[in-house]
């Protein structure tokens, strides 16, 4: 099989070496203590290490546009929350209504077949914000109970095409929905052979990006207690680290991270960091630089352990990564999602976090629905061009050119998506 939908360049294979030592891998957890993260600055601080200065030539000392924010920047969720009105959600019943006269399947909702004759502009407006404004919306006032569990994919779908029409597929089964719900619990290590991954779990989640160029969910319900969302500009994390601590700029931007591919002792190397920017017309817009990670392949959980043989990160990699977290932890947006809520934003902007939560009974149970989207002309790219996230970018989103993808096809989980499925490709999860 091909490398995995993390890979971002070739795999390497770690070689057994006869009588080597085991590796030593920092302190560091998959959700960090800022007790040893701070005692690893004060550590390093006092090796006198010669650390850069300046920042690397070509990056910014400030990036000044509105996704730069800050959790305490908003007032209230009125200043991202779009509500939609009974006229709007009309007519998306009304082109739901037309798509489902054409007898076609979820693989086929477009603009083209889900007419929104004024609701439609408001939502390339809302496009034009994630990926020119603050990066993200928040759209409140569909009843999902109203729709039977395919209807309330196919309205997802049509919604979000005026967004961003280009879907991407999330896992080597050919996943392109995907249940963001709590079906196994982490006891379930004897009966599947390993821990359940965070999406299928009530598990916290540490800051991270996903693969994909804007991240979609769909509220179909939520838990009693906890799964708040939380939301950090990566803007502000970097103009935070260039002004206090630019030589941590360096160490984030260097293609030398080891990821884990937790798949027969391969791995990848490559940058946290990347400068973007998109094309309006003939003309460059330059966004700035943005993060493209997970946790779990750099530092390892206790439910996907790394291989033994994968190089260990640094030391500085090890602070550098935690720097990142809480300063993310500590500039973050706390959305307390509702039922019928979809909330939308550019992965590139901003990483993303959730809480642990609790469900109870049937009518308080947390559900999302996970799309992977992309607008072909809005899109964030890496300047200069990063191979890695072009092949990124080709497998998620141009998978029709992948012999092996074509072969797979896309599938649709109407209820939930089984992740015993998925035991054995974790490395294709993006948590």
């Amino acid at each position: 099989m091909a490398c995995p939908l993390q890979s971002t360049r070739a795999c390497n294979m770690a070689i057994p070496q006869k009588d080597a030592s085991p590796i030593v891998r920092p302190d560091i957890d998959w959700i960090p203590s800022y007790k040893v993260f701070k005692e690893r600055v004060q550590r390093l601080a006092a090796l006198n290490l010669n650390r850069p200065t300046t920042l690397p030539a070509g990056w910014p000392s400030k990036i000044t546009s509105e996704h730069v924010w800050s959790g305490s920047d908003f007032k209230s969720e009125d200043d991202y929350v779009v509500k939609l009105s009974q006229e709007d959600i009309a007519e998306i019943e009304n082109a739901l209504e037309y798509f489902k006269a054409l007898d076609l399947g979820p693989d086929d909702v477009s603009k083209n077949n889900f007419p929104l004759p004024n609701l439609g502009s408001k939502l390339e407006e809302i496009s034009d914000i994630i990926h020119n404004g603050r990066g993200f919306v928040v759209l409140r006032g569909l009843e999902p109970d109203k729709y039977s569990s395919v209807d309330n994919i196919l309205l997802y779908l049509g919604v979000t095409s005026y967004i961003a029409e280009t879907r991407g597929m999330q896992d080597f089964d050919g996943r392109m929905i995907l249940h963001i719900q709590a079906v196994r619990k982490e006891s379930d290590v004897a009966q599947h052979g390993s821990m359940p991954n965070s999406p299928y779990v009530n598990r916290a989640q540490p800051f991270h990006t996903d693969l994909c160029d804007v991240l979609s969910l769909y509220a179909l319900g939520v838990a009693a207690y906890g799964g708040e969302s939380f939301l950090a500009s990566s803007a502000t994390i970097y103009n935070e680290i260039a002004r206090l601590r630019p030589d941590v700029i360096h160490v984030l931007a260097k293609d030398d991270w080891p990821f884990d591919e937790f798949y027969k002792n391969q791995y990848h190397t490559r940058p946290l960091l990347y400068n973007f920017s998109s094309v309006d017309g003939n003309q460059r817009v330059e966004h700035g630089p943005g993060f493209q990670f997970s946790r779990r392949p750099l530092t390892g959980a206790h439910f996907s352990p790394h291989h033994p043989l994968v190089p260990a990160m640094s030391e500085a990699q090890a602070e550098a990564l935690d720097m990142v977290y809480f300063l993310a932890k500590e500039h973050a947006l706390e959305i307390q999602l509702q039922k019928g809520d979809m909330q939308i934003f550019n992965n590139f902007a901003m990483l993303h976090a959730r809480s642990s939560f609790v469900d109870e009974g049937q009518d308080k149970k947390r559900h999302m629905l996970r799309l992977w989207l992309r607008n072909e002309q809005k899109m964030w790219r890496a300047n200069p061009k990063s191979e890695g996230l072009e092949k990124v970018g080709r497998e998620v989103y141009e998978w029709e050119k992948e012999e092996w993808r074509r072969e797979v096809g896309t599938k649709w989980d109407i209820e939930q998506s089984p992740p015993e499925l998925r035991v054995d490709f974790k490395r294709a999860s993006c948590a």
